[in-house]
């Protein structure tokens, strides 16, 4: 079963982003969009604005203004990115090993990220334990999720949340 019968919106939502972009200097956002069987059914290259498609019956390549996605263009249950953080790629995953991963850089020390999710999701309701400086557990709706954080400069980090898996 693909991502697209699973998830009627996946494909949508790559289009949505694409055409929502505005053109930018800087690399956008990267999203890319599984098959169950780990085949890229959809994907947008943040560097170049492509998207490439290869659905059952269609398949090509276009492309358009680059995605740019920030801190407030992500919330899971009520919580958003740390406050000046920028979304580097999108992955919407398989189903099999994992269901989504997002990476993004935030305008701060690990350390400080960590804190501000944790306070965020506790206060959403989210289970959380730290596991070696990660915040692993479960959203409201008990789907498990992780936050791994390091280090990316003075006062920089890159994280990846991933639901599910």
């Amino acid at each position: 079963m693909s991502i697209l019968s699973r998830s009627p919106l996946a494909l949508p939502l790559v289009a949505a982003l694409a055409l929502s972009a505005c053109d930018r200097p800087n690399p956008g956002t990267s999203i890319t969009v599984n098959s169950s069987d780990g085949e890229t059914l959809a994907s947008v290259d943040g560097k170049s604005g492509e998207v490439k498609l290869d659905l059952p019956g269609f398949s090509g390549a276009f492309t358009l203004p680059k995605v740019s996605l920030e801190a407030d263009n992500f919330e899971l249950n009520g919580v958003h990115l740390y406050p000046g953080s920028k979304i580097r790629n999108v992955d919407v995953g398989n189903g099999r090993d994992k269901a989504f991963t997002m990476t993004f850089d935030s305008p701060a020390d690990p350390a400080t990220v960590r804190d501000w999710f944790r306070d965020k999701m506790g206060e959403a309701d989210f289970t959380l334990t730290d596991q070696g400086g990660a915040l692993v557990g479960r959203t409201a709706e008990e789907k498990p999720f992780r936050v791994d954080l390091s280090p990316a400069g003075s006062n920089r980090s890159t994280g990846t949340i991933t639901l599910g898996g």
